[in-house]
Parts: structure tokens; sequence; C-alpha cells
């Protein structure tokens, strides 16, 4: 048993000394990459509202608006393996720590924006950079070292904070540029990521729980004299200390195809939700109402899924979870105004961000933790690729035809095709989730 506790690099209010905690400090964690993802994705999300006001100012096109928002999906995809293999060699604190200067720093300075190309350059490069070293995939990777029976559920809720901040920034930003204008709202937006996250990251975040004594899920007895902590109970058909060979498999491939559907299909609904429910006739507040709806919605869908995750086989709620997005899609196509807004609101509010967690806990129970912060960069960026093609095909379209009925019906059929590829994942031959027993890698689970 632990005699002492001490957390590792912490102010003396976080330490423990001859007691154990009746709290696994893992869970505290999850409510630091919660309050993370709240605020990192509360620019991007939230950039829809700003698209009206800035067109305005600047006399932009849609298209163009749609540019940016595609830069800092490309970039912010593109470089998310490259974050994830730094994760993997020094750890999450830095980089989130890093990242989150950042995001603050010049989310703040968008208030300066003159002309398209600074916001191409600070958005569109900068802040997505940013964004991706703040991210769920790197917060997700940092917890499945903590956690092991729950991984699904764990994840789900810190991912529920990128809902939450939809459903508080968005309206939020909405109030502060009513109240003020929206060159101040950029800064109000950084500001909160300086003043309020950044203290609570750099005093909380910690690696693993071996650094404070621990294993995953609050376990209190150390290895034995010699043996070193395994993050993981075993070793999956497909574990590999290479990450490239995770490429000579299926599942990774299915992962990534269905992601970059996810991508495809939700962020259309960041950058052209707004805009689509403006031009259909409904005021840009009802707008900012529904979105809200969506978003609070997402916080009850993406938990749900992770806890249905863990009790079922996860594939199947995760291809369940795109079918349902397909058919809010079909609804806003379809349905009579006002049904259209609030019936697509309420399926795609379930689903949106209910595929993260799943996804990237079949990713850690299928290839292990060694590379797993690499191939959750490599998938989020087949997702940001997807998002990057959307928008602007999508402003384009609707420049071209001043209607986005040919985007949202492509995004119906690629979602029965994304609920296809993630049903069709053999997760019971190579998840830890189903091994009776620690399996060695074998050439023959490869394609």
């Amino acid at each position: 048993m632990i005699v002492g506790l001490r957390l590792r690099k912490g102010p003396a209010f976080l330490r423990s000394e001859g007691s154990r905690s009746p709290l696994f400090y893992g869970w505290v964690l999850v409510g630091v990459v919660f309050f993370i993802a709240f605020v990192s994705t509360g620019a991007r999300n939230g950039f829809g509202v700003f698209v009206t006001p800035m067109e305005a100012e600047f006399n932009w096109s849609r298209t163009a608006t749609s540019v940016v928002f595609m830069v800092a999906t490309l970039v912010g995809g593109v470089s998310q393996p490259f974050i994830g293999r730094i994760y993997d060699r020094v750890g999450a604190r830095s980089v989130m720590l890093v990242s989150l200067v950042v995001i603050g720093t010049f989310t703040a300075l968008l208030g300066l924006t003159f002309n398209l190309v600074f916001l191409v350059l600070v958005y569109g490069v900068i802040i997505a950079i940013g964004t991706s070293g703040a991210s769920i995939n790197i917060g997700g990777a940092l917890l499945a070292r903590w956690f092991r029976r729950k991984r699904a559920t764990v994840m789900a809720i810190a991912t529920a904070g990128a809902s939450v901040s939809g459903m508080i920034l968005v309206p939020f930003s909405v109030y502060m540029m009513d109240l003020t204008s929206w060159r101040i709202t950029w800064v109000f937006l950084g500001g909160i990521v300086l003043v309020l996250v950044l203290p609570l990251a750099f005093l909380l975040l910690r690696e693993r729980p071996s650094d404070i004594g621990l294993q995953p899920d609050g376990v209190v007895d150390p290895p034995s004299e010699g043996q070193k902590a395994n993050p993981q109970s075993g070793r999956t058909p497909l574990d590999s200390d290479r990450w490239l060979e995770s490429f000579r498999s299926f599942p990774i491939w299915q992962l990534s195809g269905a992601f970059f559907v996810c991508g495809f299909t939700t962020s259309i609904i960041s950058m052209h939700f707004v805009p689509w429910a403006e031009d259909a006739g409904y005021s840009r507040s009802i707008a900012a109402i529904a979105f809200v709806v969506l978003t609070g919605l997402n916080t009850v869908g993406v938990i749900a899924a992770g806890a249905l995750g863990d009790r079922f086989t996860r594939k199947n709620v995760l291809a369940a979870v795109y079918w349902l997005r397909g058919l809010g899609f079909v609804t806003l196509l379809l349905a009579p105004m006002p049904w259209n807004l609030w019936g697509f609101a309420v399926m795609t509010g379930f689903s949106w961000i209910a595929t993260i967690p799943l996804t990237a806990t079949l990713t850690a129970d299928i290839y292990g933790l060694r590379n797993l912060a690499t191939l959750n960069g490599i998938s989020f960026m087949s997702h940001q690729i997807g998002g990057a093609i959307s928008v602007l095909l999508a402003g384009a379209l609707f420049d071209l035809y001043d209607s986005y009925n040919i985007p949202f019906t492509l995004c119906c059929l690629l979602l029965v095709g994304a609920g296809l590829t993630a049903f069709s994942i053999r997760e019971k031959r190579y998840s830890v989730k189903y091994q009776s027993q620690p399996t060695l890698r074998s050439s023959s689970a490869t394609m």
C-alpha cells in the first residue's frame, strides 16, 4: 500500500502525505480536459456567428469566409499527427500549456482583423495549430493512460466540453457582439483562455498515474519490485511498437475513413448552419438558439454514446451515431418549417460529437497506448480534411446556386456509408475489450 502520496511538480494544496485521497486523481484530469475542450473549441465552433458581421464590414463573399474556415480545418488536421508525435515523446502537459498560450493570445488578436489574409494567417493557421495541441485527441490520449474500464465514458465526458462550449460560448459571443462589437468579442474569448484555463491546466495537469504512485483506474497497489507499470492489461493482436505498422491492418483505415465523413458533416454545420438558418428565414437569434439546442444535446449524446460504448460493442454504437446524423440531414432537407430547423438540431445534436470518444476508444482498444496520440492525430487529420473540403464546397455551391441542398444531400449519402464502414469493423477479434488474456501481436492480423 502507498504510505505517502505526493503529486509531482504541484503546489502544496494538491499534495496528500500519509493518507490516501478518496478521489482518484484521474477524475480531476477529466475535469481539466473537459474545461480545455470547452475553451479551445469555443472560437472554432462559434466562427459561424462572426460570418455575417465580418462579411458586412469587409464586403466578403460566403466563399471567401469559407476559405478561412477551410484553411483552419485543414491546417488543424494536417498538424494533428505531428502534434500527436510530439505528445508521444514529451507528454501532454508541455504540449497543452504551450497550445493554450497560442490559442488565447491569437484569438484576442483577431480583434485587429483588417483583411482576409490576416484572418487566414491568424485564425486559419496559428490558432488552428494551437487548437490541435489542446484538442480532445491529446486530452483523450492522456486520459487513456489513467482509465481502462470506463475508457469510453471518461473520454465522452471530456469531449462533452466541446458541446458545452457551443451551448455557452456561442450565445455569449452573440450577446457580446450585440452589446459591443465582433472585435471586442474576439478579445474576450482570448482572455477567457489566458486568465481562466491556462492557470488551471498549469496547476493540475499530470502525465500518468505512476507519477503519483497509482495505476490506471485508481489502483493503489504498486507493481512488484522490478516490474514496470503497464498502462494496459495486455497486448492486442494489432498492438505494435511502431505506429506505421498499424496501417497494415484494416481497422485504422475503417476508423479514419468514417471519421473523414464525420469531419465533412460536422464542419459544414459549424460554418454553415447559422448562415443557412438566416437565409431560410430564421432570425440570427433563433438560429443561435437552435445552435445552442444542438450543442446542448451534444452533451447528452456524447455521454450516452460513451456509456453505451462501454456496455455494448463500440463499433455498433458508432454506426448508429452516423446513421442518426444522416437522418438529421434528411429532416433538414425535407421537413417543413420550423420542423426542419428543430428536427435537425435535435438529431444532429445527439450525434454531432458522439463519434469522437467512440473512435478514440476503439483506436486505443485495438492498437494500444504506445502510439495512441499519433494514430488519433492521423484519424483526426482525415476528419479535418473532410471538414476542409465540405466547408469550401458548401460555400462555393451556395454562391453558385444560392442553396445548400446539394452539399447537405451529399452529407446524407456519406453518412450512410460511414455507418456501414463502422459496422464492419471486426472489434471482437482485435479489441482488448474482448481479449480473454494478453495476446502477442500476430502477423496474421494484418491485411
